[in-house]
């Protein structure tokens, strides 16, 4: 940091376990991602080639070797699984891995039927290749997953090999864990938390205010994903307690310590 400042509340630090930053890159240029890392590098644990943007993407491996040679592991969108998926090429997807040099890879079914067997198959047999991100919800803003099923679905994805799992929200954030309105379904939250551990979910959180609830909720180390390159700087001072939103949360928390 800059300067000196007391009373700032923990973070962990890189590599990180939890507490962790997932940012959601839709398309930067080389250029725009290495500005991107030379500004908020040190705050990002893993970068997402957001859907299956890395299919148009130009000189990629260029790309994967800018975030890879800073320490940031890139992985594509669980979209592209689907893609490969839905055509019969789960063995096609698995050389792209290999073509990319990816150590990190994401299975849903946001956008597809899947049965969840199958999936926890997939899961299974890519854990044996990659660390697995696994995420859990659909796409589809009418369909409504009541919790029980999410800690079924969730605790069955880490069970077959998930490093972690991630509550659904594309990148809009108004699905999956929230209403259309972006407002967080906190019943659902609480419940899941019941039964998963937090530091083994990563909550899909692209709005300030969703991300000021989670942290507000399970402190600065709460795990946190699709951020947009843009929000990584504002999202860590959330994080501090160093704006607003959540400036007089960690004071009232420290006096009362």
């Amino acid at each position: 940091m800059n300067y000196t400042l007391k009373n700032v509340p923990e973070r962990t630090v890189k590599p990180r376990q939890y507490g962790f930053t997932m940012a959601m890159d839709k398309g930067l240029s080389i250029r725009e991602a290495e500005d991107f890392i030379s500004i908020c590098g040190d705050y990002v644990d893993i970068v997402k080639f957001g859907w299956a943007t890395s299919y148009v993407t130009p000189n990629l491996k260029e790309k994967i070797k800018v975030y890879q040679d800073a320490g940031i592991p890139v992985y594509f969108g669980g979209t592209l699984f689907e893609a490969f998926i839905t055509r019969g090429q789960f063995d096609d997807y698995r050389k792209v891995l290999d073509k990319y040099d990816l150590q990190y890879a994401e299975v849903s079914d946001g956008s597809i039927e899947l049965d969840h067997d199958k999936k926890c198959d997939y899961i299974n047999k890519l854990s044996e290749q990659v660390t697995v991100l696994s995420e859990v919800g659909s796409k589809d803003e009418e369909k409504i997953i009541p919790p029980y099923q999410w800690i079924k679905l969730m605790q069955e994805e880490l069970d077959a090999g998930a490093w972690k799992v991630i509550g659904e929200a594309r990148e809009s954030g108004n699905v999956g864990l929230f209403r259309s309105t972006g407002e967080v379904r906190s019943g659902l939250v609480q419940e899941i938390l019941t039964k998963i551990p937090f530091e083994k979910i990563i909550w899909e959180a692209p709005q300030k205010a969703q991300q000021v609830w989670f942290i507000k909720l399970l402190g600065s180390n709460v795990n946190l994903g699709n951020i947009a390159p843009n929000e990584i700087i504002p999202l860590e001072t959330i994080r501090l307690g160093l704006r607003g939103d959540t400036f007089s949360h960690f004071l009232s928390l420290q006096n009362n310590l």
